[in-house]
């Protein structure tokens, strides 16, 4: 038994003890969890104790504010906690595997505390792990021309870095064989509209091909993943063997920094056209589609860095009004403004920070290492979803030189 008040003190202030790990989600690294597991010794964030739910036989879940501890739990959490659970069982994590954060969607979450708990595969005596290395089998496939999703195949050759996927006809060759070193692949389960939703993207004659994806089972999905990103670590290490592996992780696959609906006019003050914008902070472009979900990008916008003379400015040019929308921004480059009006200032104060976030890092080696390819967009003006792109070419009414760089 136990003292209600007495133990919800004595949990809270093992939450904040140092040297714990307790003040962040052991699965998800969220930061104040309310939850804990009472039966493998560790606290955990909301989303993630309703995965621990799923297997009760191996994790039981309590409310750190809401349900009653007996003395006997509290002791056990005390004598765990999450730094010393994480040492069994994460032992010995592969470089390669992607160890969701607090922003990443379900099925990483989900199959990441499965495979630590329910299948302990990262246990120093659990199962010897063996590199993910080939995989094929069938994924439902969105057509680049028609919206409904068909089931194709696809065959992965790790050892050649080649992914491949084939129609339903018979006997016909692959309908694209993509190398690993073009490759990105990132979990978009709401823009795809599947909770195992994935996009692979690739670069192809000057352009970015972007595959949508999903598998019923989200553990298929997620080895594909992996699978994935062990190939492209094995690239990265052959492609620049100087540079360490705790360098090369974060270069594996990259997620987008912001995205949504944009409108953007043409150099001829054009009527103003949705768009859907992307930000990928890796390679530092802006690219925009007609639609989420489109094969194509239509453009794309270099970002260089505060260093090289570009920035962005919380304010509009003056004289210079959207259509709707009075809060906006402009970013800056060497060879133009590009305005941006925005519906809220919530939304301006998210682009302003994802803007003011690539525009701060500063050029790498790697950067400079990518090979380079160059493309002209006309001059145009953008709107933030809700949010009004006011061209601020100004003067100049020529063609912008856009960098766009390919790992």
């Amino acid at each position: 038994m136990g003292d209600r008040e007495r133990n919800k003190k004595r949990l809270l202030e093992l939450l904040q003890a140092t040297g714990t790990g307790n003040a962040q989600c052991a699965d998800c690294g969220a930061a104040d969890p309310d939850w804990a597991s009472y039966t493998l010794g560790i606290f955990i964030c909301l989303n993630c104790s309703g995965v621990h739910r799923n297997f009760p036989d191996i994790s039981k879940v309590k409310s750190l504010r809401l349900d009653f501890w007996d003395d006997s739990i509290v002791e056990f959490m005390i004598h765990n906690g999450n730094l010393r659970v994480k040492a069994k069982y994460e032992a010995r994590v592969p470089a390669f595997y992607y160890i969701p954060q607090a922003d990443d969607c379900l099925v990483l979450k989900e199959q990441w505390i499965r495979a630590k708990y329910e299948r302990q595969e990262f246990m120093v005596d659990g199962k010897t792990l063996s590199p993910p290395g080939n995989r094929e089998g069938f994924l439902w496939k969105r057509g680049r021309d028609k919206a409904q999703f068909l089931r194709r195949r696809f065959v992965f050759l790790a050892r050649e870095g080649l992914l491949k996927y084939y129609t339903k006809e018979e006997g016909k060759g692959p309908k694209a064989v993509i190398h690993i070193k073009d490759l990105n692949a990132t979990f978009q389960t709401e823009k795809i509209g599947n909770p195992h939703g994935l996009q692979i993207t690739y670069r192809t004659e000057g352009h970015l091909r972007n595959l949508f994806v999903y598998h019923e089972s989200g553990k298929e999905i997620v080895d594909w993943f992996n699978a994935l990103r062990a190939a492209r670590l094995q690239y990265l290490k052959m492609a620049f063997p100087e540079l360490p592996e705790s360098e090369l992780v974060p270069l594996i696959t990259r997620n987008y920094l912001k995205q949504g609906f944009m409108e953007k006019t043409g150099p001829k003050r054009e009527p103003f056209k949705k768009r859907w914008f992307a930000l990928d902070p890796q390679e530092r472009r802006l690219l925009y589609y007609k639609n989420p979900l489109d094969a194509y990008e239509q453009g794309e916008v270099f970002l260089g860095s505060n260093e090289q003379g570009y920035e962005v400015c919380e304010d509009l040019p003056k004289g210079i009004r959207g259509n709707r929308w009075k809060v906006g921004l402009t970013i800056i480059t060497p060879e133009r403004r590009f305005i941006f009006t925005c519906p809220s200032e919530k939304e301006q104060r998210e682009w302003l920070e994802s803007f003011r976030d690539v525009l701060s890092r500063p050029l790498t080696p790697l950067n400079l290492l990518r090979p380079i390819s160059s493309k002209s967009n006309s001059c145009f003006n953008l709107v933030v979803e809700g949010t009004g792109h006011t061209d601020p070419c100004g003067d100049r009414t020529g063609n912008l030189s856009v960098k766009s760089t390919a790992l």
